[in-house]
């Protein structure tokens, strides 16, 4: 994952600087699009270990 961010900033200080090619910009929307789905399945497998406790302490899982 790492290597997916530095080259998305990579590729954005480009932009911002000299712009980017075609194949460059397809190559940007595509990393960007990985790290999205890669954050999102993460964030998901953190709420779906979350443990309620109710005011009885018993657990409930949500």
């Amino acid at each position: 994952m790492d290597e997916i961010v530095l080259r998305i900033n990579e590729l954005s200080r480009k932009q911002k600087s000299v712009g980017l090619t075609p194949e460059e910009a397809a190559e940007q929307k595509e990393l960007r699009a990985k790290y999205i789905n890669a954050f999102k399945q993460s964030l998901r497998n953190q709420l779906d270990n979350i443990t309620l406790v109710d005011g009885d302490d018993e657990q409930i899982k949500h």
